[in-house]
């Protein structure tokens, strides 16, 4: 048997699978109707909406199991992730790769596995629509064609899905997408014993820009920090547009004093816009830096509260200066 080999972009994609909150969520009707169809079309025992993890693959769809998710190390969507084209066994014990998973040897006994890798908006492969049968078989243009149409569907779905968790404006994560995927991360930290730090932040004098520039200046002045805000940060670190004009960032493994220098390299990003740019105002912000403490903050919401204190604290001495 054959382990499916990780994606080279595997960080990136686990991040945006999980920060659909989509995991170990209700089955939903847009799915399931899916996997119906898939299942009736195709004549199959099992098709399945198979989404995969770090360490295993679980089912947001799923007819013809009756289990919701198997170990990724043997899994078939593993290594249909790998490619962009539809991965099809026709017959699994006349595949070296296969022929001995405990998947063919044992229930549910796949002899058959045509998988359609399917992505996120981003271009990231969250997982497979799949189809499944316990006897070896041919699949045609026109079964492939429609398999490929039915993934597109199961996208859409998807993709209306992370709409809910990003941003319209900066395209970066909203409120709701890193509440989820910032508080999966922590429980990461805790167990694994890792640093972490937030940054809240909150712009400086964002309501005069729009009063006096105007609202489509004012986005323009949000989406250019959230560019900055990207430019200054891992792919590994978290950030969002929490509301209005706060945002966040949640680092993994990194201590407060590397923080604190992400933060340096951010001000001196903005302020460098600033000086080419002459839009009229300078973008500006405050910010309160929280290192994580798995006792002091049991919860995402108690580090975030302690930021946004810190945030404020440090905005008030600002306002206090300018008035000397």
């Amino acid at each position: 048997m054959k382990a499916p080999d990780t994606p080279q972009d595997e960080q990136a994609r686990l991040e945006t699978l999980r920060s659909l909150g989509i995991l170990d969520s209700p089955a939903e009707e847009r799915f399931d109707r899916l996997t119906r169809m898939a299942k009736r079309l195709f004549g199959v025992p099992i098709a399945l909406v198979s989404l995969i993890d770090e360490n295993r693959q679980w089912f947001k769809s799923c007819f013809g199991l009756s289990v919701n998710e198997t170990s990724r190390d043997i899994s078939f969507c593993g290594h249909a992730i790998l490619g962009n084209d539809l991965f099809l066994i026709p017959d699994t014990l006349a595949d070296e790769r296969f022929a001995d998973n405990p998947l063919v040897l044992n229930d549910p006994y796949i002899r058959f596995y045509a998988g359609c890798p399917l992505r996120a908006p981003n271009g990231n492969k969250l997982g497979t629509l799949c189809i499944i049968d316990r006897q070896p078989r041919n699949f045609g243009r026109d079964e492939l064609e429609a398999l490929i149409d039915l993934a597109a569907m199961v996208e859409r779905e998807i993709s209306a899905v992370q709409l809910a968790t990003l941003d319209e404006l900066t395209k970066i994560s909203n409120r709701r997408g890193f509440m989820m995927l910032a508080q999966h991360s922590l429980h990461l930290c805790a167990r694994q014993k890792l640093a972490a730090s937030l940054v809240y932040m909150d712009l400086d004098k964002f309501k005069p820009i729009n009063d006096t520039f105007g609202h489509a200046e004012g986005d323009r002045a949000l989406t250019v920090f959230a560019e900055q805000l990207k430019a200054a940060c891992r792919g590994s670190d978290i950030l969002a547009r929490l509301g209005g004009d706060e945002f966040a960032i949640l680092l993994i493994d990194t201590s407060r004093e590397r923080t604190g220098n992400v933060v340096s390299r951010l001000c001196e990003s903005v302020e460098n816009y600033n000086r080419e740019a002459r839009r009229g105002y300078a973008i500006a912000f405050s910010h309160g830096i929280v290192e994580f403490d798995p006792e002091k903050h049991p919860t995402l919401d108690a580090m975030m509260a302690e930021g946004d204190a810190l945030m404020y604290g440090l905005k008030r001495s600002k306002a206090q200066l300018q008035q000397r």
